[in-house]
């Protein structure tokens, strides 16, 4: 029978235990909110299976079981936002149940009713909106051939739903529940969309991959963005307005940055590549410099 086999560092592991048992002991002692027991945070597995339900709920044809038919749908809908809206609860709970700096506790269950029941009465809205967004992808790519491929194949939409949900959770109070939700589709689709962020309807993120927008940035109606786009911020101060605020009908080309609390007029066009700090009248085009084209020495 093998004998089994030796740790290769038996001394250099027992001492990282001994470290890392220390480390949590100090982050314990100077964050005291964390220094009870039994703190448990929302799962992000969770709210992945919150979200996927929510969606099929959006679009019960497209995402929800093979054998739904309009006939029979709405209490298919009904059954699913029974459970997934509890669902969502018991996670915004477990966020608000987490002690606040001075160690306080708010009313968890109280708190997270309140904002399921107003991300309840905004579905249909969010529906809407949705719609809009996804006419605008069929509208302004050719390379989308019906509707249903827009919902169905373009990740930019995996992004927009959580987004669009994660919002309404995070302009009533929770922030970790929405920022785990937009990290679930950030993981999936390469964009970062900040649940503070405020999109007005008929979004359109072509490809998608790279795409940053910051948590005070404001996107009017039927804005195009390409991939590479980023929406960022300056300054640190919690509270006030970091980033960019662009009109409607704006198209932002392949890795366009946006750099503070600007403005972008409405039908304004930001070419590829540019770096903007600085306000843009509206229906303006801005370019980058065209590059230098030398020869080898």
């Amino acid at each position: 029978m093998t004998e089994p086999a030796e740790p290769i560092f038996p001394g250099n592991i027992e001492k990282a235990i001994e470290d890392l048992r220390s480390a949590r002991q100090d982050w314990r002692v100077e964050n005291a909110r964390h220094a009870e027991l039994g703190i448990h945070f929302p799962s992000r597995g969770a709210l992945k299976r919150v979200l996927k339900e929510l969606t099929s709920a959006l679009f019960p044809l497209r995402f929800g079981p093979p054998e739904l038919t309009a006939s029979n749908e709405n209490a298919y809908v009904a059954a699913t936002l029974e459970t997934t809206l509890d669902q969502l609860a018991a996670q915004l709970i477990l966020e608000f149940d987490i002690p606040d700096i001075d160690g306080k506790r708010r009313s968890a269950a109280d708190k997270a009713l309140s904002i399921v029941s107003a991300l309840t009465s905004r579905l249909g809205d969010i529906r809407r909106t949705l719609d809009a967004d996804v006419r605008a992808a069929y509208r302004v790519d050719p390379a989308a051939h019906s509707v249903d491929e827009v919902l169905l194949s373009y990740p930019s939409l995996i992004a927009i739903i959580h987004h669009r949900v994660a919002h309404v959770l995070y302009r009533h109070g929770a922030r970790i529940v929405p920022r785990s939700i937009c990290e679930i589709a950030h993981r999936y689709t390469g964009i970062d969309i900040h649940p503070g962020a405020q999109i007005g309807p008929g979004l359109f993120i072509d490809h998608g991959t790279g795409v940053v927008i910051g948590e005070t940035a404001i996107l009017g109606s039927d804005v195009h963005i390409h991939q590479g786009v980023t929406i960022g911020g300056i300054g640190r101060v919690r509270g006030e307005r970091r980033h960019a605020s662009v009109g409607d009908r704006v198209t932002l080309f392949p890795g366009a940055v946006l750099l503070g609390p600007i403005t972008v007029g409405a039908d304004s066009v930001i070419e590829a590549n540019v770096v903007l700090r600085e306000n843009v009248p509206e229906g303006a085009v801005v370019q980058a410099p065209p590059p230098h084209i030398g020869r080898r020495a």
